[in-house]
């Protein structure tokens, strides 16, 4: 799912990682799953697949990073499902705050830029 006002990554192979690629069966065995658990996550809102034209659930590269992400987080560290939802919402959030501090930051470089040259051309301009 690609957020609102982010700048659309590619992969190596040109594809944006939003991109659907990948069915349900395929998804499952890029991250050793069983399909049921996938529809699972999706039931619990822990993943968005996009839907294909017959309805059929696709995921990204995005999302199967983000079904290897709860992987981590309940095979590995021992999170409950109550507990990815949790973390999962803190690091959407993070992210979207980082995208919005980055922009910002953006804003604020091109305001100091802008009066740089504007003290430059009145500098120029009373020297002469």
């Amino acid at each position: 799912m690609v957020k609102e006002g982010a700048v659309k990554a590619t992969t190596m192979s040109g594809v944006s990682p939003e991109e659907p690629l990948y069915m349900i069966g395929v998804a499952a065995k890029l991250c050793d799953l069983h399909p049921q658990t996938l529809r699972m996550y999706e039931r619990l809102g822990l993943i968005r697949p996009a839907r294909g034209a017959k309805g059929n659930r696709m995921y990204s590269q995005a999302d199967i990073e983000r079904l290897r992400q709860i992987q981590r987080l309940t095979q590995e560290l021992g999170v409950n499902l109550a507990g990815v939802e949790v973390i999962l919402n803190l690091l959407d959030k993070m992210e979207k705050m980082r995208q919005e501090m980055e922009a910002e930051i953006q804003r604020m470089r091109r305001l100091v830029e802008e009066q740089a040259r504007r003290l430059e051309n009145y500098s120029n301009s009373s020297t002469r």
